[in-house]
């Protein structure tokens, strides 16, 4: 394994750059058996494929497999710049240090995070063959913009190669107070890292605010009104940019024909007056254990009735090989297994639930067959799953029950809000949207659906760019 990122060939040169812990590519594999790529569905990749082809743009991320070395290749008018990771280094940077580690840690400490030396090793030796990739491709004072928690001092390794470069870094999880993240063993590192960059941009002002006052009072650095000082005295800033989705392709994709079929299907076979829906990665920071207890509950109270009403819940796997998700989907499981078997009867269960994951026309479908949609976390950066169930409700209709600890909370105020701590709060709450009148709910639903619309995926992009100071217009 070499830390090379690239066999001596002659990198691709580019004037803008996306560094992420994955490509904006995925493996395919046609009918003949041939090898491919295609690109990546995620709102991230949709969002900066315009200005990354207009700008014949770079992205440097792994490509997914471990111990394999590719030559950088152009998907689609972007250059694609591999960077290899050896198993070790899957185990140690990524399940390691950035899932065990960083990831519970952001999240509250909801599970307890892992502190390891061996793994902070190697999350320095891949952030540092990132940063160096990422120094080849871009050209004299180009633009890098550093995606997450996996590469949080790429930013200032980066300045420290080019700092001719303009620097951006997002961090699309939440970002802890000063008490939690003071545990952090590798704390000033993770902090002088992020500083390299001239904007760091965070989902909720709370989380910048946060970033702020750690770097005042552990790095000693001045600062003002969202903006520090480097020891240097170059300057940075720090701000709130919320993330979203591409609102009109979700509509689009709800109207079409092929999807309101489908969504008639899906309530024909729950066969229930009234379809609750909850849809999450296997997380534990997702709050499914408080929420599937929560319909258990209402269920066994007969306030809920079985006869009448469903609750489908869709977790899709994730992290399969570290093993608080192994304990996490057992805990599931049986308690939905337990819940069934109390309430249920031949050819009906109260609570479907689903291990797997769907492409995006199944998941509009499922919006648009959902009355309520439950979206429960315990901690999240932002949570796009429920808005993109307001994107799909064209009709008007629909409730959305929304934790109160998801950054969406802050922009999506005419949600049902609730403290997913709080069972029996949660139960009201879910019986409350369920219950509302067709007029308050499409009140909230056209409030919300304007609240998407306005604040899309492009409108994130060109907010954060723009102050970057990368021209956007000429995407």
């Amino acid at each position: 394994m070499t830390n090379n990122p690239r066999s001596g060939q002659v990198a691709p040169h580019a004037s803008f750059v996306v560094v992420a812990n994955r490509l904006a590519v995925e493996r395919t594999t046609d009918a003949d058996g041939q090898p491919g790529w295609r690109t990546s569905p995620g709102g991230l990749v949709t969002a900066l494929e315009p200005i990354m082809k207009a700008k014949e743009g770079a992205w440097v991320g792994w490509h997914g497999s471990p111990d394999e070395i590719l030559e950088p290749f152009a998907h689609d008018g972007i250059e694609m710049v591999p960077i290899p990771l050896a198993a070790d280094e899957v185990a140690e940077f990524y399940e390691g240090m950035s899932n065990a580690t960083l990831w519970p840690l952001y999240h509250d400490s909801v599970a307890f995070p892992e502190y390891h030396r061996e793994w902070w090793d190697a999350y320095v030796k891949v952030n540092q063959r990132f940063a160096e990739a990422a120094a080849e491709v871009a050209e004299k004072d180009g633009t890098v913009w550093v995606q997450d928690y996996q590469l949080q001092l790429v930013p200032q390794m980066l300045r420290g190669m080019r700092p001719d470069l303009k620097i951006g870094f997002f961090l699309h999880i939440p970002f802890p107070p000063q008490e939690l993240f003071n545990q952090l063993p590798w704390r000033k590192e993770i902090l002088e890292g992020l500083t390299g960059a001239d904007i760091v941009g965070f989902q909720v002002p709370g989380a910048a605010a946060n970033f702020l006052r750690l770097i005042r009072d552990r790095l000693g650095l001045e600062t003002k009104r969202g903006e520090f000082v480097r020891a240097d005295g170059t300057r940075g800033r720090a701000a709130a940019y919320p993330i979203s989705i591409d609102a009109n392709a979700f509509q689009d994709l709800a109207s079409q024909p092929d999807t309101l079929a489908r969504a008639q299907q899906i309530r024909d076979d729950l066969d229930a007056e009234i379809v609750f829906l909850g849809v999450d990665r296997l997380d534990y920071t997702k709050g499914l254990r408080q929420r599937i207890r929560a319909f258990g509950e209402l269920f066994q109270s007969g306030q809920l009735d079985p006869d009448k009403a469903v609750f489908l819940q869709i977790a899709t796997p994730s992290r399969e090989r570290v093993d608080e998700y192994r304990k996490l989907r057992d805990d599931i499981e049986l308690l939905v297994g337990r819940i069934n078997g109390d309430m249920g009867r031949i050819g009906r269960s109260p609570i479907n639930y689903l291990h797997s994951g769907y492409p995006r026309q199944e998941m509009a479908a499922l919006y648009r067959a959902a009355d309520v949609m439950v979206v429960t976390p315990l901690r999240d950066g932002m949570n796009l799953v429920a808005k993109e169930y307001v994107a799909c409700r064209g009709t008007g209709d629909g409730a959305l029950v929304l934790s109160e600890f998801a950054g969406a909370a802050r922009e999506l105020k005419q949600a049902w809000q609730v403290n997913p701590y709080d069972i029996n709060g949660m139960k009201q709450t879910i019986l409350d949207a369920a219950n509302a009148s067709v007029t308050e709910k499409r009140r909230r639903m056209r409030t919300l659906r304007r609240q998407v619309f306005t604040n899309d995926i492009n409108h994130w992009a060109e907010a954060f760019l723009s102050d970057l100071g990368v021209g956007v217009a000429d995407k």
